[in-house]
């Protein structure tokens, strides 16, 4: 997907994450690329098999006792890289993520135009 049609901003936010599979229960540690309050982009994971479509659980440590925990599904996988489109999210992990796009975003009527299309939608 293009940048011109997307709904929500990606922000750049390089950190470690760790990508864990709904079905097997396998693990792997990983590089965030890129966020946004639908989802993310990471770097594909060393010997790791997957397609578009599967369902993985991406956790984000912002510190010691703060992660961002999305159900997440497979969108496009190309180039080394891993789109994932955000399916579920508790309250805190929410929370913290509003916190990290407000700090990088720089425009609070963006963010808030985008929360409110966020809500719309269920998601």
């Amino acid at each position: 997907m293009t940048d011109s049609k997307r709904k929500y901003t990606r922000i750049d936010f390089a950190t470690d994450c760790l990508l864990e599979n709904n079905s097997t229960g396998q693990a792997w540690n990983t590089q965030l690329h890129d966020l946004s309050l639908k989802g993310a982009l990471v770097e594909q994971p060393s010997e790791w098999q997957a397609s578009v479509g599967d369902a993985f659980v991406l956790k984000i440590p912002l510190g010691e006792d703060v992660t961002i925990e999305m159900q997440t599904h497979i969108a496009h996988a190309e180039n080394h890289h891993v789109g994932l489109t955000c399916e579920h999210i508790d309250i805190d992990s929410i929370s913290h993520l509003r916190r990290v796009v407000e700090l990088n975003i720089g425009d609070e009527e963006l963010l808030e135009r985008e929360l409110s299309e966020l809500i719309g939608t269920g998601s």
